[in-house]
């Protein structure tokens, strides 16, 4: 077994997938129409799915917004250097909600930053 994809809804599938394309510098791996359920797929990532996990992002077309609940936490991504990441995201226009330093109550260096939709993502910076 393995794992193959998160998925999280979306209020505007163009905006999330320039976020996470533009912003993370993933790649933008397949999208899919539903008209029928009247929604659309979009898978992301930094590799195949063959061979890692990726995002899939789901946008309902009648849905332009959620409540994320206190449930969800955030997605986790390795980054070399998380100061250096979160310059780039800001450059990018992203935004940062949590510079780079070390974790609380640990000594591992993370940082967070928010997508559009407002969910988390984690950098942690690994070697």
């Amino acid at each position: 077994m393995r794992m193959l994809h998160t998925m999280i809804r979306v209020g505007d599938l163009d905006r999330s997938i320039a976020f996470y394309t533009e912003v993370l510098g993933m790649n933008l791996i397949r999208k899919i129409d539903f008209p029928g359920g009247r929604f659309t797929n979009a898978f992301v990532g930094y590799g195949l799915e063959s061979e890692t996990a990726v995002m899939e992002l789901t946008y309902n077309w009648d849905t332009a917004s959620y409540d994320l609940g206190n449930g969800y936490g955030h997605v986790a991504i390795s980054v070399k250097n998380a100061d250096e990441a979160c310059k780039k995201v800001k450059a990018r226009g992203g935004r940062v909600t949590r510079e780079a330093g070390p974790m609380k109550h640990g000594s591992t260096v993370i940082a967070f930053v928010e997508d559009p939709d407002g969910y988390k993502i984690e950098l942690i910076e690994k070697d």
